[in-house]
């Protein structure tokens, strides 16, 4: 097993199914309703453990049922839990989904405890850290403390990846302390001012994300695949049918862990994001955010297919 810090959010996703996403204003009656565990960071920490990672995941939840269903469900996973702090004010963060039919969603996040995760809370890590192969982090916590974990990961020589989401402008320090960034399309035109929706807008984002300084590049591009511009590799690795889309939630966050995973195992890049697009091929099938993430087996069976 490879060792995984994940330092990210964890969430309660609160998600109504609907035949179509409504317009402002506008009530629509719902199929049904799921209260299910989420967050990016916890999403990635799930998807890393099942894929056969050994995982840490740094975080913060409130003193509530939420927060305590949480853990529960984290060491059921068999992840490590002993630094995930409890904040006595604020509650659990939650996330309220609406997914259509197509499964398409729109996600609304009230952060709570995440937003209080603080730099000397990243500290009191500092030993986990040190032992990981890699550190997977996101943007659902304060960038401070973002960067605070980057710059650990970085004192200790560990390699870092970053998935830049939700959105935000994040600055040349950040950045600098990446080794490979996982954006979406809309993610890395928010980055960079590039609207990337083919391989040439693809490799014109990557460049700009190259001159901040990151070595590697991983756009997320749905059903095409990912775009990888890198020392070793440059081009499209393309997509995986496993089924019907059912649900899109934390399919990237799927596909970051088991990219996670794969570099990991030593593995080039390109094979290693055709293992993570085999998972997040597998995940839309599924419904729900951590519900949806496959097991290794399941995994390797489709890439065998």
């Amino acid at each position: 097993m490879k060792n995984i810090v994940v330092i990210g959010s964890i969430n309660t996703d609160m998600v109504l199914r609907t035949s179509r996403i409504p317009k402002a204003g506008e009530t629509l009656l719902g199929h049904s309703f799921i209260s299910t565990g989420g967050g990016k960071g916890a999403n990635q920490a799930v998807a890393a453990a099942r894929l056969n990672g050994q995982v840490c995941l740094i975080g913060k939840i409130g003193d509530d049922t939420l927060g305590k269903t949480a853990i529960d469900n984290f060491r059921n996973e068999k992840i490590d839990t002993n630094h995930i702090r409890v904040d006595q004010k604020l509650p659990s963060g939650v996330a309220f989904i609406i997914v259509d039919e197509k499964g398409e969603n729109i996600i609304v996040v009230a952060p709570g405890a995440n937003g209080c995760l603080t730099r000397e809370e990243i500290q009191e890590a500092e030993a986990v850290i040190r032992q990981a192969d890699i550190v997977l982090l996101q943007l659902e916590i304060p960038l401070e403390t973002v960067l605070e974990g980057m710059v650990l990961a970085k004192k200790h020589h560990r390699m870092v990846v970053l998935n830049p989401a939700p959105a935000a402008r994040l600055s040349d320090e950040l950045l600098r302390c990446v080794d490979i960034i996982v954006p979406n399309q809309s993610e890395a035109q928010a980055l960079t001012g590039v609207q990337v929706n083919d391989i040439a807008s693809a490799q014109s984002a990557s460049v700009l994300l190259h001159e901040k300084g990151i070595p590697a590049v991983v756009i997320t591009m749905g059903e095409k695949g990912a775009y990888i511009s890198s020392k070793y590799f440059n081009g499209l690795v393309p997509g995986l049918n496993a089924g019907t889309v059912v649900d899109t939630v934390a399919a990237g966050d799927t596909f970051c862990a088991a990219l996670a995973i794969g570099i990991s195992e030593g593995n080039p890049i390109e094979k290693a994001v055709e293992f993570a697009n085999a998972a997040a091929a597998i995940s839309v099938t599924r419904y729900g955010a951590q519900d949806s993430a496959p097991y290794r087996r399941e995994v390797d069976e489709l890439l065998r297919r």
